[in-house]
């Protein structure tokens, strides 16, 4: 599968937004959108950078299909959606661009406790959404829509949380449902304090100037 190493993490369900001007990744796009699925990895950068190569890579990923594309001189601008996971088997080289055997992982299905559980981490995600929109600007409102389907619903809650690349990384490589909800309710309560402790710092230098 060709592979697009990033320092982001792209989660199933969720939009992946790109301008690609690397010679390696423009032609690896070229070849991707000559396929009738369009379809190529993601996967996170452990240890290095997105330009110019020799960086280490994390071994789970999601695939990215790719939703509109836009090729100008030079680059290509394009949106893709994340669909399913997929864990590395090996990597195949980087000429003329990254690729790798991947082993796709299986879809979950949701039972009832986890969507109940589900329903709590959204709340506390929304909640979450709602007080760092007071004083930080955020990607994503507390009010956006999200998908019905349980499963999509559930990678797209854990999408909008607060949180860096290491912690989304911790989501996608969850073992099953219950396992990405404890961590994502253990994260997301986690930024909540940070966020709200770095706030009430703050409203306590103003109180002391007044």
């Amino acid at each position: 599968m060709p592979m697009f190493p990033l320092g982001s993490v792209l989660l199933p369900g969720m939009p992946l937004p790109l301008r690609v001007f690397e010679p390696r990744y423009v032609a690896m796009l070229s070849s991707v959108l000559g396929e009738a699925e369009r379809e190529f990895g993601v996967v996170l950068i452990e240890r290095g950078s997105e330009v110019g190569g020799g960086d280490v890579r994390f071994g789970v990923g999601t695939v990215a299909r790719i939703a509109s594309v836009e090729i100008g001189e030079g680059s290509i601008v394009l949106v893709a959606v994340g669909t399913d996971r997929f864990e590395v088997v090996r990597w195949l080289g980087d000429d003329p661009f990254p690729r790798a055997e991947v082993r796709e992982l299986a879809p979950w299905a949701l039972d009832a406790p986890d969507i109940a559980a589900l329903a709590d981490a959204e709340a506390l995600v929304r909640a979450t959404l709602t007080r760092a929109s007071e004083f930080v600007e955020l990607r994503w409102s507390p009010d956006v829509e999200l998908s019905e389907d349980p499963a999509d619903r559930l990678w797209q809650v854990a999408g909008i949380a607060p949180l860096g690349s290491l912690d989304q990384y911790a989501l996608l490589r969850s073992r099953t449902p219950a396992e990405l909800l404890a961590t994502l309710v253990e994260e997301t309560r986690a930024a909540d304090v940070r966020l709200t402790a770095g706030w009430a710092d703050d409203r306590e230098d103003d109180d002391d100037l007044t």
